[in-house]
Formats: C-alpha cells, structure tokens, sequence
C-alpha cells in the first residue's frame, strides 16, 4: 500500500490487504485489543479499517448521497473500470462490477443441522453457483424477513435475485424436468436489485441477544478500585496479585454502611459468580485472612483465548441455551466452510466469516459460566462441542508447528476460560470426557490444580466412544462434528461407525492382521484387552470387516490374530 500525505489528506493508490486473522471488530462489549496486534496496526489503518468494516449497504447509501450533492467526484481511467471517490478527505478507489457481475444473485435461507439445507448447498456447490446462504440460527432476525417474504419460516427457501422459488422439492421438480438450465437462466438474466436478500454483512450481534450487566458488577467496580491488590507470602509461597477476604469485607461495610454478616454474603455471592476465587481454591469465601483473587488477575488468564482484556461484566446466560448456541453456531461453520463429509475444513474462510466473529463473542459468554446445572448428557454434549470449536480456533488463532514438544503445547497451553477456570484441550478431553483417567504415557496427574470444578463436571463413566467424536484437527482424527444432548450417546455411535468405515480399521484375512487406528493404541486403558477389542469393533464396521473378524475370532481361525498399529498423520484436516 502507497500512502501520500498532501496538507494532511492521505490517498489510497493500491486496496488495503486484510489482517490475516480478521475478523477482530471490537466486541460491543468492553474489551481491548492486545499489544501483540497493536504494534502491526498505525493509527491510521485501524482508521480506516473501522470504515471499511461498515456494511456494505451503509457505504453504498453514503456514496448515493454523496454523489447526489456534487461531493463525490467520478473519473473514468482509461480502460480499468475503476471509480475515484472523495470521502471526508480521503481519495478511495473503487473497482465497479460489470453487468454480468451484479446479476444472478443466488440467496438462500437454512437451518444448522438440516437435511433438506444441506441437500440445497451441495447442489448449488455441485452446479457452480456463487450463493449466499443466511442460517437463521445464527442470524435470528432475519427469520423475520423470511417470514414476511415467503408466509413461513420453514426451510431452506432459495431465491434468484429477488424473486422467491421455492425449496428443496421446487429445486428437484426443476432439475428433473430437464428444465433447470433454461430457467435459472431466465431468472438470472435481469439485473439484481435491491429487494433481494442481502448478504450477511459484517457487524455486531443483535440488540438484545443476552442478559444485561451482571447485578453484582456496582461491587466489582468499587473492589478494583478500593482493594490493596499486592503480592503476599502464604504457605512459604508468593501469591501474586491478591487480597485477603477480610479487606473485601470491610471495603463494602464501608460501601453499603451494611453490618459484617452482609458484606460477607455479598463476598459469597462474588465468588459463587466467578468474580473471585481463593488462590488456592480451599473455601468460596470467607471473612479473616484467607487470601483470594480476581478473575482478570488468575496466573492462567494470559492463556485463556477467550478473554480480551477484562472479564465478562454481564449477567452469565442459561448454561443450556449456551451450550445450544454453540451447537447451532458451529454447525453452520462446518456446514458452510467444509467439505460434504467435513474431513477437509477450510480454515482460512473461517477466520474470514461472520459466524466465526460471532463465535468468538459467544466464547466470551462461557467466562461465568455455571456449568453445574448441565445434566449428565448436555455436559458431555457441551464439552465434546467446546473441545472441536476451541481445536478450529486454535487452528486459526496459533497454527500449529510439526514436532512433539509443539504438539504438546498445541494440546496444554491453548485455553479457555469456561465456568471461571482454566480449560486446556487436555483437561477437556482428560478431566471432563474421560472422567479424570490418566493416560499410561501421561507426565501430568489428572485434577492437578485443587480447588477447580473439572473433578464435579467429569462425566461419571468412561465411554470408549467419546474418542470418536473428538477432532484435532488432523487428517487421522475423526472428521469434526457437533452434538446434541438428546441425541448424544447414538450421534457418537454413528461417529465410531463413520470412523471405522473410512480407515479407522483394515483386515488382512491371509496374515491374520488388524490395522487400527494409533488413538486406539494411546487411550487403549478405555478399551478392552485386544480379543474383547476386536469384538466390541465388529459392532461398528460394515458387513464385510464384521465377517472377516468372525473369521479371525472364531475357533476355526486357525490362531492368533495380530494387531498393528497404524501411523498417524499430523498433517492439518485442510
């Protein structure tokens, strides 16, 4: 990019590239941008990233106008199809679509999770077409829009320009009348106006989607600015950046003119709430010298990429409508932005997209979160879905470098903040999903930290099947996926088979030889000895491998049946 300064006006004579890790618009709630992303941006870009953030019906509206009063000037440069625009002092170029470029909007609206929407993106994929598809799980307020346009709110309805045509069944009468052809290109051929339906534009979340500022946030204002936060010496250790309970209760008698006994409540209340914790996790709160901290000040939180600064201040949501949202959020990711049977993910788009954004923000959301009033089902289901999403934005947010010690920190070092503790890939899967079991190899004890909730949220029973649904994001890692309460424990099913099916396991009859996969080989204290093995796996392989191991198990198999491992490819699902 070439930037000229003339008596303070700048000029644009090349496009500004992107940040590489957009989108990073600035949250609606309070936050900051970090330094690391700070240092690479000059106050002028992020100037005028801010204005090419606007949507793009904002920008369009602008330059009407504009142009109407004689402000924007319009020159031709030669053959380039390229259009010069004066705006409050900066000359930005613009390159115009041609005719055919701004026909034939193809729109659709869906749902995460629905046959007859996937049916529709995969033929308008098949057949080439450019669309736009508005998932109103994730953009609800366009669910109205669909409602006034077509009388319903069932999908997916498509639209060729602004004309509405109809869903799936529409889509099938057309294509098998030998007529598709003939007719889109009739629909195709005016040129798109504006009552079509918009694509997702870039920008915040909905008004009103959440809570309000948490009730306890007049408290949390006066602690940070009243408490004599300071490193102490407790336990022949130095506590950084704490303060005892004694000194919060007298901060808000001094507050509220209130007696003790309510100061102390109102700690309680604090802590129950993720605002505080005790250094050492051995009590919620109490009044004396015991010593505690806050959330923003945890010696995790420089890990946890889903804080941005300070934490959450709004009212914690409903853990079930949480674990709801994430569902349908990255349902539409996977859906939008990865093959038809989702073993390659394009990570790029997603970096890019409008749901990863709005991800991020819902990430946000799971700080505070009291995840004690999930039932057995929606905890499993909330933490296998938490573990693929954070694996996708670890993807995208560090990359991961070849080598074992890399991988190891790819797996320990990349966390969140969930429920007001730290989460690593490795708690989820070991301290949640798998119930605390060690690994044989593992150099760390389970439930390490004392004083967290990972040993009240780890599912009660090992289930061997949860390895089938969780993906690291490798080309030997079970396809990603997400998963729902209710249908939970057979969804996992149909993961093991799919796992199975694709590579997971082959059968040399002749040498008597198994292949499986190396994840079983790794976690093979959750499996049975290798004979029960083999017969638990007939359960989920197709007809043919189910025959073969009967063979081989069978009294007539003529001996020992051989297992070897396969090797395992670290190379990313890309």
């Amino acid at each position: 990019m070439k930037e000229t300064s003339n008596n303070g006006q700048y000029s644009l004579e090349k496009t500004l590239p992107p940040h590489p890790h957009l989108p990073k618009l600035e949250p609606p709630r309070g936050t900051r941008v970090s330094s690391e992303e700070a240092t690479h941006q000059s106050s002028f870009t992020v100037d005028m990233m801010k204005l090419i953030r606007q949507s793009g019906n904002a920008i369009s509206k602008r330059i009407s106008i504009l142009h109407e009063n004689g402000a924007v000037s319009k020159k031709d440069l030669n053959e380039s199809d390229v259009a010069e625009f004066e705006i409050s002092g900066v000359k930005v170029l613009v390159k115009l679509k041609s005719e055919e470029e701004i026909r034939g909007r193809v729109a659709f609206f869906s749902r995460s999770n629905c046959r007859d929407s996937t049916a529709v993106r995969s033929f308008l994929r098949e057949r080439g077409f450019d669309f736009s598809e508005i998932n109103i799980d994730v953009y609800a307020h366009r669910e109205r829009e669909l409602v006034e346009r077509t009388g319903s709110s069932q999908v997916p309805q498509i639209f060729f320009n602004e004309k509405h045509f109809g869903g799936l069944m529409a889509l099938n009468w057309l294509r098998n009348s030998g007529e598709f052809d003939r007719r889109i290109k009739e629909l195709l051929a005016e040129k798109c106006c504006g009552d079509a339906p918009a694509p997702v534009m870039y920008g915040f979340d909905e008004e009103g989607e959440g809570g309000g500022v948490d009730e306890m946030m007049s408290f949390v204002r006066v602690l940070r600015q009243k408490l004599p936060i300071k490193d102490r010496l407790m336990k022949m250790k130095i506590v950084k950046n704490c303060f005892s309970g004694a000194e919060v209760v007298e901060i808000l008698i001094h507050h509220l003119d209130c007696g003790r006994k309510q100061a102390v409540e109102i700690g309680k209340k604090l802590a129950k709430k993720h605002f505080i914790h005790h250094v050492f996790g051995e009590n919620d709160f109490e009044d004396g010298t015991h010593y505690y901290r806050l959330l923003e000040h945890e010696p995790f939180i420089s890990n946890c990429y889903n804080f941005r600064g300070s934490t959450n201040d709004m009212e914690p949501q409903d853990a079930v409508m949480v674990g709801q949202k994430l569902f349908k959020i990255m349902t539409a990711i996977l859906e939008s932005y990865s093959s038809d049977d989702h073993s390659r993910v394009d990570y790029m788009r997603i970096s890019q997209s409008e749901e990863f954004r709005r991800y991020l923000n819902l990430a946000q959301d799971l700080q505070r979160l009291n995840l004690l009033e999930l039932s057995t089902n929606e905890k499993l289901a909330f933490f296998l879905n938490l573990y693929n999403a954070m694996v996708i934005h670890a993807l995208i947010r560090i990359g991961r470098s070849d080598g074992m010690i890399a991988r190891r920190s790819f797996f320990t070092d990349f966390q969140y903040v969930v429920g007001g503790y730290s989460y690593s890939l490795n708690s989820i899967r070991n301290n949640i999903i798998r119930g605390g079991h060690r690994q044989s190899y593992a150099f760390i004890k389970p439930f390490m930290r004392g004083g967290n909730t990972h040993h009240k949220l780890g599912h009660p029973k090992l289930n061997p099947l949860v390895h089938f649904g969780l993906c690291d994001g490798t080309k030997s890692t079970p396809v990603v996926r997400f998963f729902t309460p209710q249908g939970v424990e057979a969804e996992l099913k149909q993961a093991a088979r799919d796992f199975f099916r694709n590579g997971g396991i082959d059968v040399v009859l002749d040498k008597r030889v198994v292949h499986l996969s190396r994840i079983i080989k790794w976690y093979k204290e959750d499996f049975s000895e290798e004979k029960k093995l083999l017969k638990w796996i007939m359960s989920y392989v197709d007809a043919n491998k189910a025959g073969l191991l009967t063979h081989l198990l069978g009294e007539d198999g003529g001996g020992s049946v051989h297992i070897v491992y396969q090797d395992y490819d670290w190379s990313i699902n890309s």
